[in-house]
């Protein structure tokens, strides 16, 4: 794995120690095993994460664990760093985009044996797989991409929502067309208008997240996508991937819609959606739990548009457990608690119920009773809107993201973010950045 020399090593590491006092329990475990649990997120999803360790803490006297905070933007480095130190925590949330490499590398521990036959698990389309078939990993949930719109914004303008059903979403045309009438200047005119003045914009029509990943989802929408099928051979410079990749820079770039977006970080929502600037924009459901709850914007949920296909893409941080760890049994009796997603347990209450995790088992979207007792709640938007663009959504139009199959992602991801810099503002075609890196994305591909 790479490792990170000199003086970078040092900062780094000490940077990833500090980072994970975050928020450490200093409680004396006594004759307890002690555990530890890493973790990204917003404060109240540490809160939530906290909350549902406290509980196992709370529940059983053989092992307290402790969780780790470390700010989503330097995780991957802290545990890189870590690993290269023999320190790594005992358990954790994985990013998507490393967990394969991190197995393969050998960090990661078999978890296959960590189900018996009659324990509830979640669904088999959310394992993680190495090249050779080990099991490393389940996703903590279910996350898909989706549409979230300001409807003060829509009703000011007498335009109808977004469609909640797959079966009217709109074209990316249409798309395009509906954020035309929603963007305005500092005179009221719409880049419909003649004299419209694009340095001036007061209010945007849309924003659709340039954050690497997500932008598999408009491939895939395209015809395209990063990889083939089974993540053998890259495809992103095909043309499909290449003008679906186009169109999204076009939205600010022409059709002057949406505001300049440079993909470095995942906080699409609080950018668009909660700035009550931006009428509708592009992001994780996740934002249900953690972005919109007390901010008081009058918000709904749609379904993408489409290109050529109606597809979204399904992702989670999946929880591991780290092979370093001396203690492998109890750590993953902790993991398989942790997922147990059931009515009533404290994931369940602090992650499921607060919007911020979606369900892995397949129970809650092929049965109503079941999905009743997931989203009709407070925290959620209106239940036939949410069970519409999220439930149904997930589950009929969903396509697993390439990390779940395909190690290297996160070195192919950070190759394309950099290329697709130029796109965003301009300076470069879609075609030009890409094609001029496409050798270099097959390579890291390659590596093993």
């Amino acid at each position: 794995m790479k490792k990170i020399l000199g003086i970078g090593l040092v900062l780094l590491l000490a940077l990833s120690f500090s980072v994970f006092a975050r928020g450490g329990q200093t409680a004396d475990t006594g004759s307890r095993i002690p555990l530890t649990y890493s973790f990204w997120g917003t404060p109240d999803e540490y809160n939530a994460t906290a909350g549902v360790i406290n509980a196992y803490n709370a529940m059983q006297d053989k092992v307290f664990v402790t969780p780790q905070q470390i700010p989503h933007d330097t995780y991957d480095a802290a545990l890189n760093v870590r690993a290269a130190a023999g320190n790594l925590p005992d358990s954790g949330m994985m990013s998507e985009a490393s967990l394969l490499r991190f197995a393969i590398d050998g960090l990661l521990a078999d978890v296959s044996q960590m189900y018996g036959p009659n324990d509830p698990k979640p669904l088999d389309s959310l394992a993680f797989r190495t090249p050779d078939g080990k099991l490393v990993a389940y996703a903590a949930s279910n996350e898909i991409l989706l549409l979230y719109y300001n409807r003060d914004l829509f009703d000011r303008a007498g335009i109808a929502y977004p469609p909640a059903s797959a079966d009217r979403a709109w074209t990316w045309d249409e798309f395009v067309a509906t954020a035309k009438r929603l963007t305005f200047d500092s005179n009221g005119r719409t880049p419909n208008d003649a004299g419209f003045n694009r340095n001036q914009i007061t209010q945007y029509g849309a924003l659709v997240e340039t954050l690497t990943w997500q932008l598999e989802v408009w491939a895939l929408s395209n015809g395209g996508g990063f990889y083939n099928a089974n993540g053998t051979e890259v495809i992103i410079d095909q043309n499909a991937a290449i003008e679906a990749i186009q169109r999204v820079a076009d939205l600010h770039l022409v059709d002057n819609v949406a505001p300049l977006s440079p993909g470095l970080t995942d906080d699409s929502i609080q950018r668009s959606i909660l700035t009550g600037s931006v009428a509708m924009g592009t992001g994780g459901q996740w934002n249900v739990g953690t972005a919109f709850p007390g901010s008081g914007i009058n918000y709904g949920v749609a379904v993408l548009p489409y290109m050529r296909n109606k597809v979204t893409i399904n992702t989670s941080g999946a929880p591991v457990v780290f092979s370093q760890t001396r203690h492998l049994r109890e750590a993953m009796d902790f993991i398989k608690w942790y997922t147990n997603i059931e009515e009533g347990s404290e994931t369940w209450n602090g992650l499921v119920k607060t919007g911020i995790w979606m369900p892995p088992m397949d129970i809650y979207y092929t049965n109503e009773a079941y999905t009743r007792r997931w989203v009709e709640n407070p925290n959620f938007p209106p239940y036939a809107e949410y069970k519409s663009a999220v439930v149904d959504y997930a589950r009929d139009y969903a396509k697993p993201t390439s990390w779940f199959f395909t190690p290297n992602t996160s070195e192919f991801n950070e190759l394309l973010q950099s290329a697709l810099g130029d796109v965003w503002t301009g300076r470069r075609t879609a075609r030009e950045a890409i094609t001029s890196n496409a050798a270099a994305l097959r390579r890291i591909h390659a590596q093993r």
